[in-house]
């Protein structure tokens, strides 16, 4: 969620969203921060699935980003593991992968969207900014 706070003299300051990348694909997680933080969102991206709890609990993400192939835990694995958590039942969670046919199976598991690899970069904003603003 995109906050504002407001500091003595300086007046209201934006905090723009921070959002966690897991996919196993380097070049993946590589493009999309690039994309995300040029987009002025805060982005941690990581490679390794069994670090995205530690990750999640000391970054506090407003959105995730997972692939759904990946070593153990997989995207469905995560998707369980963060909505039985109460810090992260209700941050939104964007499956992207190759996998056809995922979307239902996705949503089953916690995901509150899905897009299809490839996909266009000009598709992924209105997305992320339609979950961080509960518009769906």
């Amino acid at each position: 969620m995109i906050t504002q706070i407001f500091i003595p003299g300086i007046g209201l300051v934006k905090l723009m969203a921070k959002i966690l990348i897991v996919d196993d694909d380097v070049k993946v997680t590589t493009l999309l921060k690039r994309f995300l933080s040029s987009a002025g969102y805060e982005v941690i991206a990581i490679n390794d699935s069994s670090k995205a709890v530690q990750t999640a609990n000391s970054f506090r993400p407003d959105l995730f980003i997972f692939d759904i192939m990946m070593p153990q835990p997989d995207g469905y694995k995560l998707c369980t593991i963060f909505r039985a958590d109460p810090n992260f039942a209700r941050t939104p969670i964007l499956i992207i992968t190759a996998l056809e046919e995922s979307n239902s199976k996705a949503t089953a598991f916690g995901a509150n969207d899905f897009l299809a690899k490839p996909f266009d970069l000009d598709e992924l904003a209105p997305r992320i900014n339609a979950l961080l603003h509960n518009i769906q």
